[in-house]
């Protein structure tokens, strides 16, 4: 379980007066569930994922994730993976060698890894794209890569940000779907920030509104 304790954060623009993004902010994300954020953009909610990742450190308060305080441990210790809205895949590598990214830096060998990786881009229907750059591939097929890429290490916990944005909302729609399908079956813990209430609920079974560095929970 992921328990977020008395989080404090602002964040002050240049030349602005600071903003406050959380303010002695609580959170539990019980084991296998998904959790959503919503709320209006800059209210904090991508820098919240970014401090339960370790990429942004936190003014005050802690991180805990199954009765550990990991607020200081740095982000490759935690074993957690994080999806952007741009997928941040890998434009000089083929779709292959962007899945295997995580588990090579795990000291896999590569043979191993491309191993694993075939087995995991079959589940994706990604199998013929496997040697072809990603830059080649359709929006839909870059989000299952970067799917692919955050499961195959099998991560604690799952943060996704704004996963569907940078698509239409058809492909959105068959894609929700399939995530769904992927991270239960994959039993993960999953934080999704998200600024569509729809999409929050159709992925998530509890939902929580930010602004002004206050969560009010909303189902």
């Amino acid at each position: 379980m992921l328990s977020l304790r008395q989080i404090d954060k602002l964040y002050t623009p240049p030349r602005q007066a600071p903003v406050c993004l959380a303010r002695a902010l609580d959170l539990e994300v019980p084991t296998g569930h998904t959790v959503a954020l919503l709320g209006r953009s800059g209210c904090g909610k991508s820098t919240l994922l970014k401090m339960v990742a370790g990429l942004e450190p936190l003014d005050a308060g802690s991180v805990w994730f199954n009765g550990l305080d990991i607020t200081l441990w740095p982000p490759e210790k935690r074993r957690f993976a994080m999806m952007f809205q741009d997928f941040a895949l890998f434009a000089h590598l083929n779709v292959i060698d962007n899945v295997t990214f995580a588990l090579i830096e795990q000291k896999m060998s590569k043979a191993q890894a491309r191993e694993q990786a075939l087995q995991m881009l079959e589940k994706f229907d990604l199998t013929p794209h496997a040697y072809a750059r990603v830059t080649t591939l359709s929006g839909g097929e870059q989000q299952r890569v970067a799917l692919a890429r955050a499961l195959i290490s099998q991560p604690q916990l799952l943060l996704l940000d704004e996963p569907f944005s940078a698509l239409d909302a058809e492909l959105t729609t068959s894609l929700r779907q399939e995530f769904m399908a992927h991270i239960a079956q994959a039993n993960i813990t999953t934080l999704l920030v998200t600024h569509d209430e729809n999409e929050a609920r159709a992925m998530a079974s509890t939902g929580y509104r930010l602004a002004s560095g206050v969560l009010t929970p909303i189902w």
